[in-house]
C-alpha cells in the first residue's frame, strides 16, 4: 500500500531540483543544496546506527552487502523518518517531477534507498551505475572537517579525474546513468563518518528485493 507523500519532505526535494545547479561536462549532472526538511536530517541522523566494522571495501560497496543499511520494509517499521522519506520518493509527484526535471526513464521502476556510514579507508572504484539503475541521487547528510573534501568524484573516463560535487549537509548530486558517467570516491582521510542516503529507481529484475522500499510496487 502507498504510503501518503509527506507534505514537507515531498516540497522540499522537488524545490531543491527545480533550484538546482546544472552541468553538462562531462555528462549531465546537477548539484543540489537544501533537499530535505531540517526535522529529516536531525532525525536521520539520530538514527541509532553504527558505521558497520568493515576493512578494505576493494573500491566496491557491494563487498560488505551484510553490513549495508536500506530503507526497505524493516527499516520503514522500525523508523517513522525512513517511511517518511520514501513516501515522498515514491509520491507520483515526485517520480514525475524528477523525470521531468532530468529526462530519466523512471515509468515501472523501483526505488531503493541506502544510508551510507563511511569511515577512514572507503573508496570506491570508477563506476557509471548503468545496467540496473535508472536514476541516481546521493543526499550527503555530514559536514567533513575543515581542510577535507568528501564529495563523490566525478570522472571524464575511468583515468580523467575532473572535480568533486560539493559535500555539505542537506546538499547532493543527481544523474542518469548512462555509458559517460562516471564517479567513485577517491581514497581520502574521513575524520569521523560521512553519512549520505544513496537514492535509485531501479529495473524490475533488481534480485535483491529486500533492498526495494516497495518491491511489490513500481513507481
Amino acid at each position: 500500500m502507498l504510503l501518503p507523500d509527506d507534505p514537507d519532505t515531498g516540497l522540499t526535494l522537488r524545490a531543491a531540483m527545480d533550484a538546482a545547479e546544472a552541468r553538462h561536462h562531462p555528462y549531465p549532472h546537477w548539484l543540489l543544496t537544501d533537499m530535505l526538511p531540517l526535522k529529516v536530517v536531525q532525525a536521520i541522523g539520530a538514527l541509532p546506527l553504527a558505521p558497520p566494522a568493515i576493512t578494505d571495501s576493494l573500491g566496491r560497496r557491494e563487498t560488505h552487502n551484510s553490513c549495508r543499511l536500506f530503507f526497505g520494509a524493516e527499516a520503514q517499521a522500525r523508523f517513522p523518518v525512513c517511511r517518511d522519506v520514501v513516501a515522498a520518493l515514491q509520491s507520483p509527484v515526485t517520480v514525475a517531477h524528477l523525470a521531468r526535471q532530468t529526462g530519466a526513464a523512471l515509468s515501472g521502476s523501483y526505488l531503493r534507498v541506502e544510508y551510507c556510514l563511511d569511515t577512514d579507508g572507503f573508496w570506491l572504484e570508477p563506476h557509471t551505475d548503468i545496467g540496473a539503475k535508472f536514476f541516481t541521487m546521493l543526499i550527503y547528510l555530514s559536514d567533513p572537517p575543515d581542510g577535507e573534501d568528501w564529495g563523490t568524484d566525478i570522472y571524464e573516463r575511468p583515468d580523467r579525474h575532473i572535480g568533486s560535487a560539493p559535500a555539505r549537509t542537506n546538499g547532493g548530486l543527481v544523474f542518469v546513468p548512462s555509458t559517460t558517467s562516471w564517479h567513485g570516491f577517491i581514497r581520502r582521510p574521513i575524520t569521523g563518518v560521512r553519512r549520505s542516503l544513496i537514492v535509485n529507481y531501479v529495473t524490475p529484475e533488481w534480485r535483491a528485493r529486500h533492498e526495494l522500499a516497495f518491491p511489490e510496487q513500481p513507481v
